[in-house]
């Protein structure tokens, strides 16, 4: 089986929601003949293979994790077919069609046979509960390996991660071992994954339907992502679409995965709290338990009128991050990627919005577009960021009035990370620009950020603390805070502490989750009075605790890479007068 050898890590893509399995696994249990139809509506039988070992892996059309696994499942099937080692994927859930299960085993490549499990008979047989959940028979169909594939994708604390590479290959060694003729040493883990979308066991019924009440609340909260063409794996936009999701949204919402927000409720009022109310998760949680009725189609609402494309105005200059396309590989990590863009600025410029936006968002991760002044010497890292895009993130709009500043002649690096989704992609970003005229700003955008650089993180200290501070040298208004952390990142804090001495918790991220790069935008902007100091408080856990953690064995130090680390707490704010600003004073950060 290969293994990745790039270095770093990635976040598989946006399945903060996928959770631990549950159900113990039916060790040592003889599965039955059985006979299901593939996507080309053949019939197939597990007796094809009686006498030979089998393995069955149920998997999902839209599951993140499963669409990773299938080149690595194709990989293990062209290992030991020609020793005689069956294999058959099956999907049980009834949100999808056999439309959609053709089109996960095209899209993949893969040559074993695809089936659907229609009612969930073969999924209740062999008690599979999560998507992929594998499951390894021997020759007389008897159960004798059964959980996670392999370790290199899986789930942490909040979030899906992916190691730099394989380590521990589950199902390939029980494979071997059974060949081999030895009993399984490790028969079972705990799979990870979507849960499977069963046909309900009692008859949908209640006063809480999809189109009365649980439509509204998707479109308030969900569907602004989970909609075709946005960053969500799967859309919401209808009960078919919905339908067999109800548990899984139930246990994300209960956890508080999504929808994603991640501040402490007791620190901090901001204008993008995206939170579902008690009396929403109560409506949820009562239309799961009642069967997921659909209701009557005519009380649905009107569908939200979202924005496609461009969430700032016409831009003004669209930039795109390189001439051709970047080629994304189907598994394994991609290192960050930077791309240079000549804007052909000869004149300074003054942003009032910008947007970076991932042109493949299956697989952006993230993009941090930087203004490099001409003649700089530093990484891009070290200058004005000027425009970024991540999940939750919204496209930077500044209030009236307001404006960043970029001098004449600046080059724009993207910095790229892509999250690959179990198939070859493309994607050619760009950015895009809305321009003030000098003469209607008043204010200039500032900001900067409070950290620390020199740290260096323990082996396997689960709870090591950083702190940095950052002292602002004239009255500012503080209107936003975006904590950055990589793969260890626990949680995040900001203190404002006061010329007087008083404390002041701004915000507060008790459990950070690097899969979303959240800014956190003050209802109103807050007054820190010149000589006030901004602490930032991290913890990290470089344990094997820690899922996501690509070598608890390391001492961790600053590095652009996800297998490194950064304490970055970055804050946006503008200055507390109105007045006119010049060049000169914005190249001096008015601002801070």
């Amino acid at each position: 089986m290969r293994k990745s050898t790039s270095i770093g890590i990635l976040l598989v893509t946006l399945f903060a929601g996928l959770a631990m399995g549950a159900t113990a696994d039916p060790l040592g249990k003889k599965i039955g003949d059985f006979t299901l139809r593939d996507y080309r509506g053949k019939e197939r039988s597990l007796n094809e293979y009686q006498g030979h070992p089998v393995v069955v892996v149920f998997i999902g059309s839209d599951c993140p994790l499963a669409k990773l696994y299938a080149p690595r499942l194709e990989e293990l099937y062209q290992e030991f077919k020609e020793k005689g080692v069956g294999f058959f994927a099956i999907n049980s859930n009834r949100q999808d069609s056999m439309a959609k299960v053709g089109s996960f085993a095209r899209v993949h490549k893969l040559s074993y046979p695809v089936l659907k499990d229609p009612d969930n008979t073969i999924a209740d047989a062999f008690q599979a509960q999560r998507t992929p959940h594998a499951y390894l028979l021997d020759g007389e169909g008897v159960i004798r390996y059964a959980g996670r594939i392999d370790d290199q994708y899986g789930l942490g604390a909040t979030s899906g991660y992916a190691k730099p590479e394989l380590g521990a290959p589950f199902l390939g060694n029980a494979i071997k071992e059974l060949l081999g003729g030895k009993e399984v040493s490790l028969a079972a883990t705990e799979a990870t994954g979507c849960i499977i979308g069963r046909v309900p066991k009692i008859k949908p019924h209640g006063d809480v339907t999809y189109s009365q009440q649980i439509a509204r609340i998707l479109n308030k909260r969900c569907v602004s992502c989970h909609r075709t063409g946005e960053i969500a794996p799967f859309p919401l936009t209808s009960y078919a679409e919905v339908n067999g999701w109800g548990e899984m949204m139930l246990e994300v919402i209960e956890k508080g995965q999504m929808p994603p927000w991640f501040a402490n409720p007791e620190y901090g009022k901001f204008k993008n709290d995206c939170r579902m109310s008690k009396e929403e998760i109560a409506l949820v949680k009562t239309w799961v338990a009642n069967g997921s009725p659909e209701g009557d189609p005519a009380n649905l609402p009107e569908p939200p009128d979202y924005i496609v494309g461009w969430q700032i105005p016409t831009p003004d200059e669209i930039h795109y991050m390189s001439e051709e396309p970047y080629d994304v590989p189907a598994e394994g990590v991609v290192e960050y990627k930077y791309m240079t863009a000549d804007p052909g600025w000869t004149e300074d410029k003054w942003i009032k919005a910008a947007q970076a936006r991932p042109d493949n968002r299956e697989v952006v991760h993230h993009i941090i577009v930087y203004a490099v002044p001409p003649d700089s010497k530093r990484a891009p890292t070290r200058h004005k960021s000027v425009a970024g895009f991540a999940p939750g993130s919204p496209a930077r709009i500044y209030l009236n009035g307001v404006a960043n500043f970029v001098p004449a002649g600046s080059k724009l690096v993207f910095q790229m990370h892509y999250t690959p989704n179990g198939s070859p992609q493309k994607d050619r970003s760009s950015v895009g620009f809305v321009f003030a005229d000098e003469k209607d700003v008043e204010r200039a955008a500032g900001g900067g950020l409070a950290g620390f650089w020199r740290f260096a993180i323990p082996p396997n200290d689960a709870n090591h603390k950083i702190v940095g501070e950052k002292e602002f040298k004239k009255d500012v208004f503080l209107v936003d805070m975006l904590p950055h952390m990589h793969l260890r990142g626990k949680s995040f804090r900001y203190t404002a502490v006061y010329p007087d001495g008083a404390e002041e918790i701004l915000l507060d991220v008790p459990r950070y989750d690097f899969n979303w790069q959240l800014r956190y935008e003050l209802t109103e902007p807050k007054l820190m009075p010149k000589g006030t100091k901004l602490r930032v408080t991290g913890y990290y856990d470089n344990s094997n605790g820690n899922l996501a953690n690509p070598d608890p064995s390391a001492t961790v130090r600053y590095g652009d890479q996800t297998w490194e680390e950064m304490f970055h707490g970055f804050y946006g704010t503008m200055p507390v007068d109105k007045r006119k600003q010049t060049k000169p004073e914005a190249k001096r950060k008015q601002a801070e």
